[in-house]
């Protein structure tokens, strides 16, 4: 009888984890850039003293979905999108370099510095981007920013620096809790000059609304499911107990 409730118990518990990743998925569908979580289960053994006898259910995220996403033309100078595959570095809260998708790009009013529609600073050939005032300003397809100075002749463009775009392995990839992407070592990936931008162009959110919301019904079917195990257990645990009383 424990077996099954611990089962039970346990799966009940991970569908609710699964659940999460699944929500914070459709929360994130508007969401320029963004790359959906996937999500598995597993049985694990309980290992110990005793004989392996019990096992429990695993909800976890093996990795990051990075199928592509539709580009959506804005016509905003600031506005990047990854044409196919490779990422645009960033600056995380911690100063770590780390990895997203999203083009979303703006001058900060204070510092000029470059960064995304989330507040995390561009990263440059060396280190964040820093825009000086300007009248106008291209990004070209390899990441190349060029402005013409603030007061300047229209022919006077300036190349300032260059957005670094790197490619990783995307089995060396996973994602924090912050959303950013990073290598599992910890270490920053090299430049890739064959990662190319489109400008004036967003890249969209890669989750299915349709896809989420069938599965969040199905999970929350499992964990009903599961919970109807437990009573089932319990029932037959009491019955148990009232056969032993008589006999």
């Amino acid at each position: 009888m424990d077996a099954a409730l611990y089962v039970a118990m346990t799966g009940a518990q991970q569908t609710l984890v699964a659940q999460a990743v699944n929500a914070n998925n459709l929360a994130n569908v508007s969401t320029t850039g963004f790359r959906a979580d996937l999500s598995q289960f597993r049985a694990m053994p309980v290992f110990g003293e005793a004989l392996n006898s019990r096992v429990y259910a695993l909800a976890e995220r093996p990795g990051i979905d990075f199928s592509p996403a539709q580009l959506e033309t804005t016509g905003r100078d600031l506005d990047i999108a990854v044409n196919g595959d490779g990422l645009i570095a960033v600056q995380a809260v911690d100063g770590t370099e780390a990895y997203t998708r999203a083009g979303d790009l703006r001058v900060a009013s204070v510092g000029g510095v470059l960064e995304t529609g989330a507040g995390y600073p561009v990263m440059g050939d060396g280190g964040p981007i820093a825009i000086p005032p300007f009248e106008k300003l291209e990004i070209g397809s390899d990441g190349t920013i060029s402005i013409i100075p603030l007061g300047q002749a229209a022919t006077n463009l300036v190349q300032l620096d260059r957005i670094k775009l790197v490619n990783p392995p995307l089995d060396s990839l996973q994602k924090g809790e912050d959303g950013l992407i990073r290598q599992a070592n910890g270490e920053p990936a090299p430049a890739d000059a064959a990662v190319t931008v489109v400008s004036g162009t967003l890249e969209s959110s890669n989750v299915n609304m349709v896809d989420g919301l069938t599965e969040m019904i199905a999970l929350q079917r499992r964990f009903e499911m599961q919970v109807k195990v437990m009573e089932a257990t319990k029932d037959n645990a009491t019955g148990a107990e009232e056969l032993l009383r008589i006999s």
